[in-house]
């Protein structure tokens, strides 16, 4: 029994609160308390139904689909839309389910638009990195091989990784962040791929994010004891507010 008490204990240190925030919002405004997360999954869904229509193929790979060997300007344009086109290489059914499980966690956690710019910027990070890396070529460090340029980025997966190393941060739950890492270092081990690198891409912006973050929650008590400020009566390492 001892094994079990502890390996308790370890779960509700590592997700009690986590999931009181997430159970408070959703006994309190069910559904409504997400509805950004719910447009995501139906955009994903109408897009992925579309694709594999041969009049919609087309409309969305020309939209949506962000390959390294396009111009600059039409993949920034791309990158938005291309976080909720799923592969075509994937079952969607996983893609639906990431998004309704990590941006719903996510949205209730950190609110709305702070979701949406945390997906976009690992989005774009991987773009990016995708441009850089064919560039440098496959002998470089960080390098890809040229043929990389003609593959289409990573979709929502991408935003999801990112995501969940982001909120594993803000609510301390450091064992299942580090285990959502290893997963993506194993999975780039495994099969090196594209679609890996951009996930590890992906962790490197939302670490970095947090590292910000983290820096601004330390600035805040200075400042309040300089007297540039006052107490919010949130107790010390709780979740910040979300906005």
């Amino acid at each position: 029994m001892r094994p079990v008490r502890a390996l308790g204990r370890a779960a509700r240190r590592e997700w009690g609160p986590l999931w009181a925030t997430v159970r408070t919002a959703l006994v309190a405004d069910r559904l409504r308390a997400v509805p950004m997360t719910l447009a995501a999954v139906g955009l994903t869904a109408l897009l992925q139904v579309v694709q594999n229509r041969s009049w919609g193929f087309g409309p969305v790979q020309t939209l949506g689909s962000v390959r390294a060997e396009d111009p600059l300007w039409v993949a920034l344009l791309r990158t938005p839309l291309s976080l909720f086109v799923p592969a075509l290489d994937l079952p969607v059914w996983g893609a639906l389910a990431q998004l309704l499980l990590v941006f719903g966690i996510a949205e209730i956690c950190l609110g709305r638009w702070r979701t949406l710019l945390i997906a976009y910027v690992a989005t774009l990070a991987g773009t990016l990195y995708a441009r850089i890396g064919v560039a440098i070529g496959p002998d470089g460090f960080l390098g890809l091989p040229a043929s990389d340029s003609l593959v289409v980025d990573t979709g929502p997966s991408a935003a999801v990784v990112a995501l969940a190393v982001y909120v594993c941060h803000v609510y301390r739950a450091w064992f299942t962040g580090a285990v959502v890492i290893a997963a993506m270092v194993g999975e780039v081990v495994v099969k090196d791929n594209l679609a890996g690198k951009e996930h590890l891409t992906a962790i490197a912006a939302a670490l970095l994010l947090c590292a910000v973050s983290a820096r601004h929650d330390r600035r805040g008590p200075r400042r309040r004891r300089q007297g540039l400020g006052v107490g919010d009566g949130t107790r010390s390492g709780a979740p910040p507010i979300k906005s």
